[in-house]
């Protein structure tokens, strides 16, 4: 009998422990608890900022053109990610001569704008030929934004 007591004790207090909160993050970036209870609250009061780079190229969507400052520097990108798409020929260069032979251009004129980047999917934003435009990868095929074929 003691030892099914001692196993009843021991399974009750494993169940109890294996219940665990989890912070998750909504799409507009704010932080959610997710209680063990099936409740939840914000741990972030208010959204994160945008990202300055993001805020002026909202700014600037509806003029002609891109406005880049002489001193502009690209984003980083995560080199994790961009060390796992060389294999698929998808790396940022990649994207980039993609958008060069679409746009008539030499790759060294692409300048990036912004990146939303996972290893699976990413968003980037590219000023061309003095035009912005926006180019999605799934996996590891580059297509411009809004195109389907």
């Amino acid at each position: 009998m003691k030892p099914y007591l001692l196993i009843f004790l021991f399974s009750i207090s494993f169940i109890s422990f294996a219940q665990d909160n989890h912070i998750v993050k909504t799409d507009d970036g704010r932080r959610v608890l997710l209680k063990a209870d099936f409740t939840w609250e914000y741990i972030d009061a208010k959204a994160p900022e945008e990202n300055a780079i993001e805020a002026a190229v909202a700014a600037n969507k509806n003029e002609e053109g891109c406005q880049i400052a002489a001193d502009y520097e690209e984003p980083k990108l995560n080199s994790k990610i961009q060390a796992q798409l060389k294999k698929g020929r998808a790396t940022i260069d990649h994207v980039k001569e993609k958008v060069a032979s679409d746009y008539e251009c030499q790759a060294s004129d692409v300048i990036l704008l912004w990146v939303k980047e996972q290893k699976s999917k990413a968003v980037y934003m590219f000023c061309a030929n003095g035009t912005k435009v926006k180019y999605k990868r799934m996996g590891n095929s580059i297509i411009e934004a809004g195109k389907f074929f």
